[in-house]
C-alpha cells in the first residue's frame, strides 16, 4: 500500500492578538491577494530563487492566516478542527484528488 506524501508545518497560535471570526476572514482575503500580486508579479521573471521565495512567504502568510482562524473556530466555536479535517480527508477521496490505494 503506498502511503500519501504529506508535509507537515507547524505555525504557531498567535498569543498576541485576539482575532475574531470577521476579522479573521478579512485578514485571510488580504493575504490571499498579496499572494496572487506576487504570484502576478514573477511574469516575465526569472522564476527562481528570491521570486519564488517570495512567493512561498505569502503563502506561508495565507496558511498562518488560516490556522489562525482554525483556532478561532476551536476556541471560541467549539469547532472540532480533528473532526472536520477528517471530513475534508474523506472529500478529497470522494472526489479523486487523493488515493490511499498503491500507486
Amino acid at each position: 500500500m503506498s502511503t500519501v506524501n504529506t508535509r507537515t508545518i507547524a505555525l504557531p497560535q498567535l498569543n498576541r492578538l485576539e482575532p475574531t471570526l470577521e476579522g479573521t476572514a478579512l485578514k485571510l482575503m488580504e493575504e490571499a491577494g498579496e499572494l496572487a500580486k506576487t504570484i502576478l508579479a514573477l511574469r516575465g521573471e526569472n522564476e527562481q530563487g528570491p521570486a519564488l521565495t517570495r512567493v512561498a512567504l505569502d503563502l506561508l502568510d495565507v496558511a498562518q492566516t488560516a490556522i489562525t482562524m482554525m483556532y478561532v473556530l476551536e476556541e471560541q466555536y467549539g469547532v472540532d478542527t480533528a473532526g472536520v479535517l477528517e471530513q475534508h480527508l474523506a472529500k478529497l477521496l470522494a472526489k479523486g484528488y487523493l488515493s490511499l490505494g498503491p500507486g
